[in-house]
């Protein structure tokens, strides 16, 4: 058996730009139960931008897989966030490299004068919390989609 391509699939590779709330809200849903290795996850400070390298659960593509009977997708996603003008994180051990990471859902509570804070929940108590000066994030699908390793779609009790 291969690998899914993008070819075979309604939707093209993602890529989508949130600016307001509504559109966080939007990358919450395709992002959640998303995983990454805690090193996947970057902070450049000088530039003001933080970054993970998500394992994307397909969400858009979950009912056509069922309909077909073929296997659920994931996708390596770049999700980006500009003007970050600090990082915490509580809930998690930063110095463990081995810790993967399962990515629940997004938040955002704004600020005054366009500021804010997104908090991205980890599943297991764990949260990064974002300071920002203007919310402008980035989601982009970077490689083609895989076949789930699980083959099993993320439930939650």
């Amino acid at each position: 058996m291969s690998d899914a391509r993008f070819e075979d699939a309604e939707t093209g590779p993602l890529r989508l730009i949130a600016q307001d709330a509504e559109g966080l809200g939007v990358f919450s849903a395709l992002v959640q139960d998303a995983v990454f290795p805690i090193m996947e996850m970057t902070y450049a400070r000088a530039r003001r931008r933080f970054a993970l390298m998500l394992n994307r659960f397909r969400w858009e593509d979950r009912i056509e897989a069922e309909r077909t009977g073929r296997p659920y997708e994931r996708v390596q996603s770049l999700l980006v966030f500009e003007d970050v003008l600090a990082v915490r994180t509580t809930g998690i051990d930063r110095s463990d490299g081995e810790t993967v990471l399962s990515l629940l859902q997004i938040t955002y509570a704004p600020g005054p004068d366009g500021t804010g804070t997104v908090t991205l929940v980890l599943a297991g108590d764990g949260a990064i919390a974002l300071e920002l000066e203007a919310l402008d994030a980035t989601l982009r699908d970077v490689t083609k989609p895989y076949i789930a390793p699980s083959r099993k779609r993320p439930s939650h009790d």
